[in-house]
């Protein structure tokens, strides 16, 4: 009973510090988020699905590019983040266009061909294991013709720079997702576009967006 309820605790208090984590990083990443929508000049109207959207400040950039003709659905594991996310829209007064609700982005409660475009942003590709049934259970929920989009940060430069400390960050997975243990170097995310490939897809193209975070972060 005692290790059980140390389990318990631990896990709550994992939740809440990375549910803490995300309140604070995401809007430090919004310039590059925005710009990344923008670039996709995703169709207004369109039906869209955010996988694993975490606090939902994405899904709710998301609705504001399709309109008020769209709707964008984010999907996530925790109650918790999807709590956070229904009031970030509604203070956001957009909840017309964004929902939430829960599920497993390997295995997502929707029917095939449901979605004009699928995104997922630090997520997809994060999790241990080979990436290519996930890419094809979001292309599943895609109409035919319709996208996939996937983000992930790939390297970071650290002002006043520390060379050694970087070469090392920026040549291991675990300096951009810690904590994920014993990645392969195939599923590095440099080497997505074979991902997209392998799942089938056509069309493939990757693009940079590159962005600064200064001191103070609040």
């Amino acid at each position: 009973m005692g290790n059980e309820k140390n389990s318990t605790e631990s896990t709550v208090h994992d939740t809440d510090t990375y549910l803490q984590s995300l309140i604070v990083t995401n809007p430090l990443q919004e310039p590059i988020f925005r710009r990344a929508i923008r670039a996709l000049n995703l169709p207004p109207g369109s039906r869209g699905l955010d996988v694993g959207c975490g606090i939902g400040l994405q899904a709710i950039m998301l609705g504001e590019a399709v309109g008020p003709g769209g709707h964008v659905t984010g999907v996530d594991l925790s109650p918790e983040f999807l709590d956070c996310a229904r009031s970030f829209a509604e203070k956001a007064g957009i909840s017309e266009q964004v929902s939430f609700q829960e599920g497993n982005m390997n295995n997502l409660p929707f029917d095939d061909d449901t979605f004009d475009w699928v995104w997922s942003a630090n997520c997809a590709g994060y999790a241990p294991g080979e990436p290519l049934p996930l890419l094809k259970e979001l292309a599943r929920v895609v109409k035919p013709g319709g996208s996939v989009i996937i983000l992930a940060w790939s390297s970071q430069q650290l002002l006043p720079g520390y060379p050694v400390l970087e070469a090392h960050l920026n040549a291991t997975s675990s300096g951009i997702a810690p904590f994920v243990e014993g990645t392969a170097p195939e599923l590095h995310f440099p080497r997505m576009m074979g991902w997209f490939r392998r799942a089938g897809m056509k069309e493939v193209t990757a693009r940079t967006f590159v962005g600064d975070v200064c001191a103070p972060l609040s």
